[in-house]
């Protein structure tokens, strides 16, 4: 009795006979979990070569080669950083230094203004020694703030490194060596003296 035709459901395409088995479920999963192991195995380093003795000392004596070199090249740029950085202070004090001594006599014309006006005996509440006054102190101020200060007073003993003697005569009550007038105030940079003070020793 001959085999009865297949049925084909409607809806759904014919098999090809050219494709072969379809793949089953199973099959699906066996390939998935051989993937995930494969993926999951550690992978073995690959042996490195061993390297020779020899060598291992070169590489070693190279390394320290390179790290010598960058200590003495860091040395070099401190000591440089800090050579310039003298220089450039160095500078600025040359500098202001060059302009307090081109302030100064201007400075002292003003004290001997006002100097003038208190032997006088004129008011000194007047407005035009106000306004003297005024410029003097402004004057020494900024000098101040920029490290110049001046010095000598009277009754100080005598320091020829500070100080110049215009005259010395003997003064009753004081002891020889002994400051007993200031012509012209002295100035110093810091430690460094701009213009030694001009006074009148008592000898």
């Amino acid at each position: 009795m001959p085999a009865a035709p297949e049925e084909k459901l409607e809806g759904q395409p014919a098999p090809d006979p050219t494709q072969g088995p379809a793949p089953q479920a199973g099959d699906a999963q066996t390939g998935v979990a051989e993937a995930e192991a494969e993926a999951e195995a550690p992978v073995e380093p690959e042996d490195e070569p061993e390297l020779d003795p020899a060598e291992l000392r070169e590489r070693a004596a190279k390394a320290d080669a390179y790290l010598g070199l960058a200590q003495r090249t860091q040395a070099d740029f401190e000591n440089y950083r800090k050579r310039t950085a003298r220089d450039v202070k160095a500078a600025e004090a040359r500098g202001m230094s060059r302009l307090a001594r081109e302030l100064l006599p201007a400075l002292d014309n003003l004290e001997r203004a006002l100097a003038a006006v208190e032997a006088s005996g004129q008011d000194e509440e007047h407005h035009l020694t106000q306004g003297i006054r005024l410029v003097q102190n402004e004057m020494a101020a900024a000098l101040a703030r920029t490290g110049i200060q001046g010095y000598a007073v009277k009754g100080e003993r005598f320091d020829p490194v500070h100080h110049e003697a215009v005259a010395q005569h003997p003064v009753e009550g004081c002891e020889p060596g002994t400051i007993v007038e200031v012509l012209q105030a002295g100035y110093k940079l810091n430690d460094a003296v701009l213009r030694p003070a001009r006074v009148i020793v008592a000898g």
